[in-house]
């Protein structure tokens, strides 16, 4: 249900010098019912006070905008859902009517604050042996990012509702709307500062904010992601083809498909490239060039580990990526994937074991891994 600050009355702004209250973060969305409507506030907050507050949050970019349909979005979804672009994929394109809507989110609801959080950190060299993860998923940044909205809830008093990486809420218009950033070819939501290299969440309260306006930002004539995507996924500029994302296929239920499997080299999930290339992307590399990995960053994987692990053992130690029905055997057939293209003999005695797998696909995406390997001559 939704959040009131400390069950009292709303907590003015605090001087933004002083250090947060610590508040455990919610753990995901709260259920909407027969909750009575609560009142609405009229506290109102400048746009400057706000940025004080996420500053001091440790926030790295925040808009605001009314709590209002995205009619827009909403049209769109549904006409890239009926052209198959999507796949399989649900999330927030599976209930526009729910998640193009924040003003039933939260009895009352004012406001929408779009809140970024960047999680760009340079990558080691890979070692042998070892598969690529999506910089996203290198730490649970996710988790930082809600339990920082959580705070700035209680901080600025009513009722609020935190929703990060929800599928009842499209945090990316949010964001557009609020000026946080804006939408780039590459359908990612680009910041100035931090270009798209952030993880995005969204706080609905029935407090009154003072909005913030989109930056009128677009990426001109730049058409880098578009050429760089190995597999043609953004050959519609600011239309993602997730048949052909290379990100999706190692999501998807079905492994990735034979002609795409190269192109993946050691991404055991997710894919960077359209982010690689982004020319907003280049200022926080350079400013974060030298930030230290945290001690539980995973930017690489071992193989071996993968290959050799048990199912439910291997989906429990990497629970903050999304796996199709939860089934670990999935994170294997994309290290099967990776092995080919990037595994050496050690690899191959693991692969090899799969060739007499009970499951007639890893049978095939073994003997596909094989095959790769005696191509490249390893």
């Amino acid at each position: 249900m939704p959040k009131r600050a400390g069950g009292r009355a709303p907590r003015p702004l605090r001087a933004p010098d002083r250090a947060p209250p610590r508040a455990r973060a919610p753990r995901g969305p709260r259920p909407r019912g027969s909750e009575p409507r609560a009142p609405r506030h009229t506290i109102r907050v400048t746009a400057p006070e706000l940025e004080a507050l996420a500053q001091e949050l440790g926030l790295d970019a925040i808009g605001v905008a009314p709590a209002e349909p995205y009619a827009a979005t909403e049209r769109h979804i549904r006409e890239r859902r009926a052209r198959g672009l999507f796949a399989d994929m649900r999330f927030t394109m599976a209930r526009p009517e729910e998640s193009c809507h924040p003003e039933t989110l939260l009895p009352g609801a004012r406001t929408v604050v779009s809140a970024a959080l960047c999680y760009w950190l340079p990558e080691p060299e890979r070692p042998a042996g070892h598969g690529r993860l999506p910089r996203y998923t290198w730490f649970d940044a996710y988790a930082q990012l809600r339990e920082k909205l959580d705070v700035l809830g209680q901080r600025l008093g009513g009722a609020y509702r935190v929703l990060v990486d929800a599928n009842q809420h499209v945090d990316r218009e949010a964001a557009a709307r609020s000026g946080v950033g804006f939408y780039g070819k590459n359908t990612l939501l680009i910041t100035r500062r931090h270009g798209s290299w952030v993880v995005l969440g969204t706080l609905v309260t029935d407090v009154e904010l003072e909005p913030t306006p989109p930056l009128g930002l677009d990426c001109g004539e730049c058409r880098l992601c578009i050429d760089a995507c190995p597999t043609g996924a953004l050959d519609e500029p600011g239309t993602l083809d997730s048949t052909r994302c290379l990100s999706y296929w190692t999501q998807a239920p079905a492994p990735p498909p034979v002609e795409y499997r190269a192109e993946l080299e050691a991404q055991v999930y997710g894919c960077d490239i359209c982010q690689d290339v982004c020319p907003w992307n280049r200022g926080v590399e350079k400013r974060r060039a030298g930030s230290p990995l945290p001690e539980d960053a995973t930017p690489h994987v071992s193989l071996l580990d993968w290959l050799r692990s048990d199912p439910d053992e291997l989906r429990g130690r990497f629970a903050r990526l999304y796996v199709p029905r939860n089934d670990g055997r999935r994170l294997r057939l994309n290290a099967l994937v990776a092995a080919g293209n990037v595994g050496g003999d050690g690899e191959r005695d693991a692969v090899t074991a799969y060739l007499d797998d009970p499951d007639e696909t890893t049978r095939e995406v073994a003997a596909w891994a094989l095959e790769r390997l005696e191509e490249r001559g390893a």
